[in-house]
């Protein structure tokens, strides 16, 4: 229910002319969203996963046999970007008053991360 409400309120701008997009083209995440309910519901919209199987589920297949399925196709390029991501949200919990959420105001937070990815990002 709350991918539909996300993807739901997903609005994409173009750079040039047009409306805006509500579809992307992939959604990358990591183990703990492969439960079948995201796989069926990102497939519904015609949007690519890029999920890799819990450990669990790959056992579970192969025990099934034949009545297990195919193994999930994984686009291991763009996995590899899901790193990135990853590795930015660690930096950006480094600074105690985002990782605990100690401001009031929700403009107080955002220009809190928008002063953390600016300084992150001058690093480079």
């Amino acid at each position: 229910a709350l991918l539909a409400t996300v993807l739901g309120e997903l609005r994409v701008p173009r750079l040039g002319r047009g409306r805006a997009r509500t579809r992307p083209d992939a959604v990358i995440a990591d183990r703990a969203y492969s439960a079948g309910t995201y796989r069926r519901a990102l497939h519904a919209r015609g949007i690519k996963v890029v999920i890799p199987e819990k450990s669990d589920e790959i056992t579970a297949r192969r025990r099934r046999g034949a009545r297990g399925g195919r193994p999930r196709t994984l686009d291991s390029t763009a996995d590899r970007g899901r790193n990135v991501i990853e590795r930015h949200f660690a930096l950006t919990k480094q600074w105690r008053g985002l990782a605990t959420r100690y401001d009031k105001l929700a403009v107080t937070y955002r220009a809190a991360v928008i002063l953390a990815a600016c300084i992150t990002w001058s690093r480079i």
